[in-house]
């Protein structure tokens, strides 16, 4: 049964690899990478509302959407932040940020609906050209606190995540995450 199981999957990644280069969805999927340098060329308003649009395209539980998006420009700001926010050194770096707000009282889900808005800015921002990461304030109260403070987020409302933005410096490669022992096909 393994070797058949192999042979299926081997089958299937090379037909992936035939579909990505005809597909540019799932290309920019497999393109996305954490982007955590960037040069100096500003990020258009333009650019940033296109990316917060394809944050409200995400799927939500029962179309609550419980969502709300702060978009920042403010260097100053920015490099506050990377100084208070662990792993969020690059915002210094950065032309712009978006921080993915959820409404709890919207959705007990909140956070899983965010999430899934943060993935649609990331992968919009590959498929712009743009570089992106995913920098965490939930479910970290101090980095919760420290991103509400920092751009006014008033209560009931709590940041999920901060992401910073900008043209890539140098050449970004993505990684492969793909394991093949992670993959059951109709048995474990």
């Amino acid at each position: 049964m393994k070797r058949k199981f192999f042979v299926t999957v081997t089958a299937l990644l090379a037909a992936s690899v035939m579909l990505t280069a005809q597909n540019p969805t799932l290309e920019t999927i497999f393109s996305r990478k954490s982007v955590r340098t960037y040069t100096d060329q500003p990020v258009s308003v333009d650019d940033l509302m296109m990316l917060v649009r394809a944050g409200m395209a995400a799927p939500t539980g029962m179309n609550r959407q419980p969502w709300e998006f702060f978009i920042v420009q403010d260097k100053a700001l920015m490099a506050s932040l990377s100084e208070k926010i662990p792993y969020a050194r690059m915002l210094k770096e950065a032309q712009a940020a978006i921080v993915v707000i959820g409404n709890p009282e919207k959705s007990v889900y909140w956070y899983l609906d965010c999430s899934a808005a943060a993935q649609n800015i990331l992968l919009a921002a590959e498929s712009m050209g743009l570089g992106a990461v995913w920098t965490a304030g939930y479910p970290y109260e101090d980095r919760m606190e420290t991103i509400a403070k920092a751009v006014g987020i008033p209560k009931p409302y709590l940041p999920l995540c901060l992401i910073p933005i900008g043209y890539p410096k140098g050449e970004q490669k993505p990684k492969d995450k793909w394991v093949e022992s992670k993959v059951h096909l109709n048995t474990w």
